[in-house]
Formats: structure tokens, sequence, C-alpha cells
């Protein structure tokens, strides 16, 4: 019962996302309630409140906000990461992504492919990084770490 059930992104007080931000959120929504892992460890041996949870994304006072309750809106567990280590690398994945989405208007196959396998990597690293951020807080396989990421991103974009 260790993962998320509902997922939401407090994008209130952000600009409208462009079409191609706005497909990116959808299908990383779509694809991480398909499949994740996300457990909260006990704290000073009490167990954390049982999942499935809840989860609400969030950018407040320049923070990323983890905002989780169970389905039965218990609160389960709040924190706050900096975002500082998360900037380079979503500026680097947000270029990568212009120079793709420019790419399969005009390169040949090969050189989308490279950039592609190059967008991956970048989007590799920030899952790395939002695994480290959150270690002692949550615990998340890799691919839940890269949907989480691409939402991070959205977020990170609007703000």
């Amino acid at each position: 019962m260790s993962y998320i059930s509902k997922i939401s992104l407090d994008d209130s007080n952000l600009s409208p996302p462009t079409p191609e931000i706005d497909q990116e959120r959808k299908v990383a929504i779509f694809d991480l309630l398909e499949g994740n892992s996300f457990a909260l460890p006990a704290r000073d041996e009490t167990p954390p409140p049982s999942g499935p949870y809840e989860l609400e994304l969030s950018i407040r006072d320049r923070r990323l906000v983890f905002d989780l309750t169970t389905e039965d809106k218990e609160k389960a567990a709040e924190f706050h990461l900096s975002l500082g280590p998360f900037r380079q690398v979503v500026k680097d994945y947000f270029q990568i992504c212009e120079s793709y989405f420019e790419a399969v208007k005009t390169l040949p196959p090969s050189q989308i492919e490279t950039i592609d396998m190059a967008r991956r990597g970048i989007h590799n690293e920030g899952a790395r990084v939002l695994q480290e951020r959150l270690n002692g807080k949550a615990d998340i396989d890799e691919q839940t770490a890269r949907r989480l990421f691409t939402l991070i991103c959205v977020l990170h974009f609007g703000g």
C-alpha cells in the first residue's frame, strides 16, 4: 500500500503552461498513477500512516512542497525541499527539450535520437537529485523519481 493514488499540482499562482508543458504534465501524472512506489519511513520508531497516499505538489516561498495525506484525508507528511539543487538540472532539461521539439520538426531521425538520448540523461540526473533530496523523508524508485521530476519541472517552469 506504499504508493501515490492521487496527485495534484498547486499551480494557482503560476503562469499557464504551454501546450507542450501541459501534455508533459498529463503524461507524467497518468504514468505515475499507473505505477509508482512511494513509502514514508518510520520516524523515531513510530510507523507512518498507511498508504496509499494523496500528494499535492506545490512551490511555496521558493521551496518545493510535498503535502501528503492518506485516502482518509489524514495528514501523512509534509516536507519542503530547497529548489536550489534542482535549478541547474531543470534549466538544462528545458534547454534540451526545446532543442528536441525543434529537432523533430526539421532534423533527420539520427540527430533527433542523439538529442533524445541527452534529454533522457538529464532527466535521469534530475530523478537522481530528487531521490537524494528525499532521502530519509520518502523512499521512491527510479521510475517514480523520473515522473515526479517531470512534475517538478512543470512547477518550476511556472515558478
